[in-house]
């Protein structure tokens, strides 16, 4: 299981290091004179990678999910109440944040849930800076936190992005979730009836109003933990589509949403609300949040440090949490999808408060490690 972590952590931090690059590389594609092309590829693609291929990246946020709650980090209600709690914490404190600042402003406070999320790619890339003088279970604490947090955008999409419900093909959605689970009890241990009924479940979800990238995790939660071709079938498709979300699907989203047009910026525009409210929400916010809930819990009793972990250590993950980025802009993107002049706000906000934590995060970081090798 260790191995299976290590493996996990060591595919994470080199993931972080393209999705820089390829928001660098988005950046300059849509400053250049080849701009117009970057518009095409966006106007013809942004539905396939934002609804499509995001499913499948929630397809394996389930499967870790189901994975650490059967045999992994999840499997301890010890363990998994600190993360948890600084999860909910880095959540509902952003939220609050970002409506702080952008009441009253009807239109502006739709993006309440754009700095609520961590992006775990671009966390463990940083972290993964300093080598061996991180201690796993700080690795592990920022990991576990990261999956709760996606947890908490699932739980958002469902609620708040799902419009216009049909009840008569919900109802057919769930007969379709019923008979993944029939096949997960009988014991079928072929991805591809897993795969058809999951494909028609993310077609009835769309039609049915619900945000289609659920159905990757209502998918993987029904996937079973069967032998397959040496290993368990959810081992299997976890390690199999890993490589891909990790190098493909998130390197093409951020190609797809990070890029914005500089032409006509000025400084000012910082000051608008929802570009300072992603800003604080993911610099401030996501700091207080994690860090005050977890202090709270561990100074209740409820939870400990992790070990060899000190109280600044701490400070700096919960620094590193404000790197929102992609799930950040996903989040926005879905928040204004039927008002486009304000994405890019909604970017440069995401920009903004994620390099203000990975910076701060790193400086706290590089203090805290000095310290604790000496």
């Amino acid at each position: 299981m260790r191995k299976i972590l290590r493996q996990f952590l060591q595919l994470e931090s080199s993931s972080g290091v393209i999705l820089f690059v390829m928001a660098l590389f988005a950046m300059v594609w849509a400053n250049s004179p080849l701009a117009f092309i970057q518009q095409r590829f966006i106007n013809v693609s942004l539905f396939w990678i934002n609804e499509g291929l995001m499913t499948i990246f929630f397809l394996l946020v389930g499967l870790e999910l189901k994975r650490g709650f059967i045999e992994g980090e999840f499997s301890n209600f010890s363990q998994i109440l600190l993360p948890a709690a600084a999860a909910l914490g880095g959540m509902l404190i952003p939220a609050f944040a970002y409506l702080f600042i952008a009441y009253p402003d009807a239109a502006a406070m739709k993006g309440w849930a754009t700095p609520v999320a961590t992006d775990i790619a671009f966390a463990l890339g940083v972290l993964s800076l300093f080598g061996k003088r991180v201690p796993l279970q700080l690795k592990l604490f920022l990991l576990a936190l990261a999956i709760f947090d996606d947890i908490g955008a699932i739980l958002i999409i469902g609620f708040f992005h799902s419009t216009h419900l049909s009840y008569v093909l919900l109802l057919q959605a769930f007969v379709l979730v019923w008979l993944l689970r029939l096949f997960n009890k009988m014991g079928i241990g072929s991805l591809i009836p897993y795969f058809l009924i999951g494909i028609l479940l993310w077609i009835i979800l769309y039609y049915a109003g619900v945000h289609p990238t659920i159905s990757g995790v209502l998918l993987a939660l029904m996937i079973p933990n069967h032998p397959y071709k040496g290993k368990s079938l959810l081992h299997y498709l976890e390690e199999t589509l890993h490589p891909w979300v990790a190098y493909f699907i998130m390197p093409i989203f951020a190609l797809a949403n990070a890029g914005f047009s500089l032409q006509g910026f000025t400084w000012t525009v910082l000051t608008e609300k929802i570009v300072l409210g992603i800003t604080l929400g993911l610099f401030l916010g996501k700091q207080v949040g994690v860090m005050g809930f977890s202090w709270i819990m561990i100074r209740l009793g409820f939870a400990r440090l992790p070990e060899r972990c000190t109280w600044l250590d701490l400070y700096g993950v919960s620094l590193l949490c404000g790197i929102g980025f992609t799930m950040s802009l996903f989040l926005g993107t879905l928040s204004f999808q039927n008002q486009p002049a304000y994405l890019t706000t909604v970017r440069l906000g995401v920009i903004f408060g994620s390099v203000l934590s990975g910076l701060l995060g790193s400086f706290i970081l590089h203090i805290a490690l000095d310290k604790s090798k000496n």
